[in-house]
């Protein structure tokens, strides 16, 4: 998640000063909030540098974090958690970039390298590194640097990196007979709805406010259209493109609707997204990665130039359940 921007002009990662943050760097000329790509790609394969080994590879996440939460569901999904180990960072997220304090109950600190913040995990990747400071991280415990950043690359090294130490090797969430229509669904499901809401979020003019909302909303009526007839978006059979939409969705109600403006419709007034939200949500461990606490304390707290006052509502009252 692109949430934290270390500056080039002066605030740069090698000298320890504070980060800006994107909603104020990552907007365009016209307005409009563009997210820069993330930096680390490196695979994990038997046949290269990071091989898949029990305890070797440590996850970096945040609760409130939707892209690091589908790390977190497709780790518990595939029966990872004895594998790879995981810390989370405190839902706040200061123009310093996320930290590892942890009197805030969920928050676990850094359990592997003792760091007081994530900036400290990218710059001992890489001293010089002067890019986004985000999560997920996937760390090497024995090399002691970054593999990936990105959760879309993480999800499917999680998925199919580790089945000879995985629980549930047989779950496939990105068969090979159902890639292309995955990637297809992947592209305008993240263009319009995962980035979308914070599109209409960060968004600095009314233009590329509406822009973004009505894009959200069609895509929205699209996938209500698609799952009117099918339990998940490629059929009956659970994949990575539904996790990644669902970490959008589990957020919607309870923050995106009110704190991004999000407002034409609800989750819940669509009967089959909700189904296809509480189905999700009913799998053997989804619920234990949904922590609403976080999830509402982050965007209300750290995002002061839409909520200056830092109140985070106490409702709603959402009960995933049919």
């Amino acid at each position: 998640m692109n949430e934290s921007k270390i500056s080039g002009n002066g605030n740069n990662a090698g000298n320890g000063n504070n980060a800006g943050n994107t909603w104020d760097r990552q907007i365009d000329k016209d307005g409009a909030f563009k997210r820069k790509p993330t930096s680390f790609h490196h695979s994990i394969s038997a046949k290269g540098p990071f091989e898949p080994e029990k305890d070797r590879y440590h996850l970096y996440v945040s609760f409130a974090c939707p892209w690091a939460h589908r790390t977190l569901i497709v780790r518990k999904l595939k029966g990872l958690e004895d594998i790879i180990s995981v810390d989370v960072v405190a839902s706040f997220l200061p123009a310093s970039g996320w930290s590892f304090n942890s009197d805030e109950e969920g928050a676990t600190g850094d359990r592997v390298n003792n760091f007081d913040d994530l900036k400290q995990v990218y710059l001992a990747a890489d001293k010089d590194y002067s890019g986004a400071i985000t999560v997920p991280v996937l760390w090497d415990k024995k090399q002691k640097t970054i593999v990936n950043n990105e959760s879309s690359e993480i999800i499917r090294l999680f998925n199919s990196e580790f089945n000879h130490l995985a629980k549930n090797p047989e779950l496939d969430l990105y068969p090979d007979e159902l890639a292309q229509q995955i990637d297809d669904l992947n592209a305008w499901i993240y263009r319009d709805i995962n980035n979308g809401v914070y599109r209409c979020g960060f968004a600095r003019t009314q233009r590329a406010y509406e822009r973004a909302f009505f894009r959200l909303f069609a895509a929205i009526d699209r996938v209500e259209g698609i799952l009117e007839n099918s339990r998940y978006l490629t059929g009956k059979s659970l994949t990575e493109a539904d996790i990644r939409l669902f970490t959008t969705l589990v957020r919607f109600d309870a923050v995106y609707h009110t704190h991004f403006k999000t407002n034409l419709k609800r989750v819940v007034d669509y009967p089959s997204i909700w189904r296809f939200v509480c189905d999700i949500y009913a799998l053997d461990g989804v619920a234990q990665t949904v922590n609403m606490d976080h999830i509402k304390k982050h965007y209300y707290l750290s995002h002061t130039h839409i909520n200056p006052f830092g109140i985070v509502p106490v409702g709603p009252e959402i009960k995933f359940n049919l």
